[in-house]
């Protein structure tokens, strides 16, 4: 495994800072270096922090209200007089809300609209199951064109916003609420479509995204105590999937466990899978929200209640063990 440059401390006293201060920072420097950037919010600037490029570029925000689908349009009509116009709102309104104006006004015509998506799943917390996106992986990447980043933490959320502009076309970026462990820095690489490989392991390959890469690499450790060889890919871009590292693991490990913070129907999990099943079969398991929606509750009770902890990624390890060994 090269070096990643990743986070000396990831299971230790790890720092914790929200993905969604990532993407806020992300656009204050893109708002310096490229006066064609321009944010839209849909009432909800602070929460996305979005407000950060409205303080420092307020001639280049607009606030829409709460009209997203309006807002889809507006930005729409911005990429096609030249400008990179980045739509801010929670998952659950841009890609639910607005999903006709997604597909057929942004995507179709392949329009180069940036989608901040933030609050997305479990982890939302006290604001319950209407405004927490589980669905928002499994809508955006059936949508041809569409280009969909989950990014693992603070530095990554950071690099998503900066790649998504120096590309053409339509990218979703998918960021939470609460803080949450920072596990790599501003020098690990990230690129758009390129799964990176954080652990090299030989018994089976933990492939993940969001904040599930974390708890992935915690799981890897402990099962490493027992003499568990566990490779751990932070697979942060869903689409384009990155079809030969996933390959390439399963062929290693002959085994495959998924973790993500979102619905495992048409979700992450899926997109491996179809990868797999075409490709190099071998025994998978999915860990994530299995077919219920959320409810309100404290971020980590939400998360050990609906079972998107490394102690159900172990679980999932040992399960997929005992289906390869048959």
């Amino acid at each position: 495994m090269k070096d990643l440059k990743l986070s000396k401390n990831i299971l230790g006293d790890v720092e914790m800072i929200p993905t969604r201060f990532g993407y806020g920072d992300g656009l204050v420097a893109l708002g310096n270096e490229n006066s064609e950037v321009v944010v839209l919010g849909a009432d909800l600037t602070s929460s996305l922090c979005a407000d950060r490029f409205q303080k420092a570029f307020p001639e280049r925000f607009i606030q829409i209200g709460i009209a997203e689908q309006d807002m889809m349009g507006v930005a729409s009509g911005l990429s096609i007089v030249g400008k990179i116009p980045f739509v801010s709102t929670y998952g659950v309104f841009c890609t639910g809300r607005a999903w006709d104006q997604l597909r057929t006004t942004v995507a179709y015509a392949k329009l180069n609209v940036k989608i901040g998506s933030g609050h997305g799943g479990i982890s939302v917390g006290p604001d319950g199951a209407t405004h927490q996106a589980l669905e928002d992986i499994a809508i955006t990447r059936t949508i041809p064109n569409m280009t969909v980043i989950v990014p693992a933490d603070y530095h990554e959320t950071f690099k998503a916003t900066i790649a998504a502009a120096n590309m053409d076309g339509p990218v979703m970026i998918r960021f939470g609420r609460e803080k949450v462990p920072v596990i790599t820095t501003s020098e690990t690489p990230f690129e758009i479509g390129k799964a990176d490989i954080y652990r090299d392991g030989s018994d089976v390959s933990v492939i993940a995204c969001g904040v599930m890469v974390y708890q992935a690499l915690v799981a890897a450790e402990k099962l490493a105590n027992e003499g568990i060889s566990v490779q751990v890919i932070n697979c942060h871009t869903v689409k384009p999937i990155d079809i030969q590292t996933i390959i390439g693991a399963a062929a290693l490990t002959g085994a495959v466990v998924t973790a993500e913070e979102h619905q495992v129907m048409g979700g992450f999990g899926s997109a491996v899978a179809e990868v797999l099943c075409q490709n190099c079969p071998v025994p998978m398991k999915m860990v994530g929200i299995q077919d219920s929606f959320g409810e309100s509750g404290q971020p980590d009770d939400l998360m050990r209640k609906f079972h998107l902890l490394d102690t159900d990624i172990i679980q999932a390890v040992r399960e997929v063990l005992k289906m390869k060994s048959r």
